[in-house]
């Protein structure tokens, strides 16, 4: 899915996973939707803050293949690029605490470029236990 790079649309592409996965059998308000409902607005909203270019959209991937949840959020400015290694933190800093989440709840994260236009993706992994 596409959606305007703007708070309106970070919250909107939360909801979106929240209610796919209730659709797919995991409940609103479960550890797992929670999880990566958190996941994807921590993910997004970095896309919409760190990764906006005007006119330009970000996109939301979710996916379920072999036990493993996959979110992928992609913006079009791939020259600012989040630390692939553990986030550290800066305890004076009033923002910068997102990819701890992303870190602490996913199984893997990680950055790639976008193979077929600019810019990067920002994934993480969860597994269904």
């Amino acid at each position: 899915m596409r959606f305007t790079s703007t708070p309106r649309g970070a919250r909107l592409a939360r909801r979106l996973v929240s209610h796919r996965l209730n659709e797919w059998g995991h409940p609103y308000a479960t550890p797992l939707n929670d999880t990566l409902t958190l996941i994807t607005a921590e993910l997004t909203a970095n896309a919409v803050r760190h990764g906006h270019v005007p006119g330009r959209d970000f996109h939301l991937q979710l996916t379920y293949v072999d036990g493993t949840f996959r979110i992928e959020v992609s913006d079009t400015r791939g020259e600012r690029l989040p630390c692939p290694t553990r986030p550290q933190e800066d305890p004076g800093a009033e923002s910068g605490r997102g990819l701890l989440l992303v870190d602490a709840l996913a199984d893997k994260w990680g950055v790639a470029p976008r193979p077929s236009a600019p810019g990067k993706t920002v994934w993480a992994e969860v597994l269904d236990d």
